[in-house]
């Protein structure tokens, strides 16, 4: 997998860059929010997110891990694709996206075009509890294939702790430290509640 790619910025549109690096010019499609962080680089670094298909080998680059984590979200959804995850991305800002999502405000993410009402519903029912918003900046935290967080969380809530109170500490650790594994993220956890 590419993590990702830095290079000098050859062409660049709202749709896609091609960066070139080690003699090699990569094709990446890119959102509306990183054209925005693009223009007038002469280079940059991406954030790649490798979509293979059956007839193609697809890259998606983002400016920062925070925009590729939201889009690897979006894309875990049924029924929604890579090209429908870009434009709403597109469409909305990161935050904003988070915070539609985190709030489950329907009305905004039926404003993305392509976006109906039972999609919006299932992006909310599925990725909510996913989705974190640090309230004193406004930034969003996005949890993605965190399995220790998820196990921390069972675990905690087995023993009798509020889901609500439990999922607020489990991801205040989580967001400190990403690497603690679950044991870790329990006893840390119950020291706390």
């Amino acid at each position: 997998m590419i993590e990702y790619i830095a290079g000098v910025v050859t062409e660049l549109n709202p749709a896609y860059v091609v960066l070139e690096t080690g003699n090699i010019g990569y094709c990446i499609n890119i959102s509306l929010t990183t054209y925005g962080a693009l223009t007038n680089s002469e280079s940059c670094r991406l954030w790649i997110h490798e979509a293979i298909r059956e007839d193609a080998h697809l890259l998606y680059g983002f400016a920062d891990r925070e925009e590729r984590e939201l889009f690897r979200l979006l894309i875990s959804v049924s029924g929604i694709g890579p090209n429908t995850a870009r434009v709403m991305l597109s469409s909305l800002d990161p935050v904003s996206l988070g915070n539609a999502i985190a709030e489950g405000d329907v009305k905004t993410l039926k404003g993305v075009k392509g976006i109906g009402l039972k999609t919006a519903e299932r992006v909310i029912v599925d990725l909510k509890d996913k989705i974190i918003r640090r309230v004193s900046t406004g930034e969003i935290v996005a949890f993605s294939d965190n399995t220790a967080r998820d196990e921390a969380l069972s675990a905690l809530v087995m023993l009798g702790f509020a889901k609500n109170s439990a999922t607020k500490v489990i991801d205040t650790l989580v967001k400190d430290n990403r690497t603690l594994p679950a044991e870790d993220l329990v006893r840390q956890a119950l020291k706390l509640l």
